[in-house]
């Protein structure tokens, strides 16, 4: 018996934190499975693409030897999923397969041997160690990560920049039209440390961290990144590249517009819905004490929002992509924004007023 007795959501849990990265079609079909390392204080779940490996544990105490199996992830999750809340669960290995027995339920499925999944080899030799809360680096990292490219050549771009320097960690996403920067203090202080991790490890965490105060652990290093939290282990390599300077991309413009970050949100959301599908432009009319957004499409219908403000800077007529501009203000957790210009062929600056850890930049475009 692999697994005699245990309860229906005590299993499905660690497998829920793994399977993010399990596809169905994989080059090697081990590579769809999960391997079950199982001890007397409990089992290992393990799934990996590679280039990534999760690991959620199991605590509890089994019954039997140490033993390892792996089976498809996906269709141990559907089965779990199925039988009923409560339901108590068994997995018997009988030869080259598992039996999965729930209530008067059986299910008979295929395993491949455990010695041939593929564990990614450690490189975190030197690697900086940083500690930070679940709920932080959650905030962080779901500030940036809308303006991650996607399948771009310039390969370094499909993901978002990690740096530590000194008490700061800052993060940075592009994809060459837009920029998102944040940073956060930290209570330690560090060697400056750069890594790029890949969207998939992005998007990974985000889904597995949550909105608590329990600490996580990074540990960074060249070639490999480790995320620990709670019972789950992430590694990742990470992407090799030469990222751009993040520094010279943020402008330093004269121009400040400060809204209330609701209302121009909302107009931006009904200028949008008469946007080119295509280019999704609007132009910024800026003229003192006015903000004008107006789109248009290819079938002549327009739309026009004005908001009355306290700007007393140049005027000003430039065009952006709405979603970028929608993207950037949507992830800001604040009641003002604002607003820096420069002049027509400028990007466009958001930030928080008075705060210097979130900056949002947009390159213009032709309307």
């Amino acid at each position: 018996m692999f697994i005699k007795q245990i309860d229906r959501n005590e299993l499905l849990k660690p497998l829920q934190a793994v399977v993010g990265i399990v596809e169905r079609k994989q080059p090697l079909p081990i590579l769809s499975n999960v391997l079950i390392k199982k001890n007397k204080d409990g089992a290992r779940f393990i799934t990996t693409d590679l280039e990534i490996q999760i690991e959620a544990q199991l605590k509890s105490e089994l019954d039997g030897t140490e033993s390892s199996i792996t089976i498809s992830a996906k269709k141990l999750q559907e089965i779990l999923r199925a039988i009923p809340d409560n339901s108590t669960v068994s997995l018997d290995n009988q030869d080259n397969r598992l039996l999965v027995k729930a209530n008067k339920s059986r299910f008979s499925l295929q395993t491949l041997p455990a010695q041939d999944f593929p564990i990614l080899a450690e490189q975190l030799l030197g690697a900086a160690k940083v500690t930070i809360e679940q709920k932080v680096l959650r905030r962080l990292l779901s500030s940036v990560q809308y303006s991650m490219a996607q399948q771009d050549i310039r390969y370094y771009l499909n993901g978002v920049l990690l740096v530590i320097d000194g008490t700061s960690i800052k993060l940075i996403a592009t994809d060459g039209h837009r920029l998102a920067f944040i940073s956060e203090e930290l209570q330690e202080n560090h060697q400056k440390q750069e890594v790029i991790l890949s969207r998939k490890t992005v998007n990974e965490l985000l889904k597995l961290l949550g909105d608590s105060e329990d600490k996580v652990q990074l540990e960074l290093a060249e070639k490999q990144v480790r995320i620990s939290f709670a019972d789950v282990v992430l590694t990742s390599k990470v992407i090799d590249g030469k990222f751009p300077d993040y520094n010279r991309v943020i402008p330093n413009h004269t121009n400040h517009l400060t809204l209330d970050r609701l209302t121009i949100l909302q107009a931006l959301q009904r200028a949008a819905i008469l946007s080119n599908e295509k280019f999704r432009g609007v132009r910024l009319l800026l003229t003192e004490k006015n903000l004008r957004i107006i789109s248009s499409n290819s079938e002549q219908e327009e739309a026009q929002e004005d908001i009355e403000n306290d700007y007393s800077g140049a005027s000003l007529d430039i065009g952006f992509n709405v979603n970028y501009l929608l993207d950037g203000i949507n992830n800001i957790n604040s009641q003002t924004i604002t607003l820096s210009f420069g002049d027509q062929n400028s990007s466009l600056l958001i930030t928080i007023p008075e705060k210097t850890d979130y900056k949002y930049v947009v390159m213009p475009m032709r309307i």
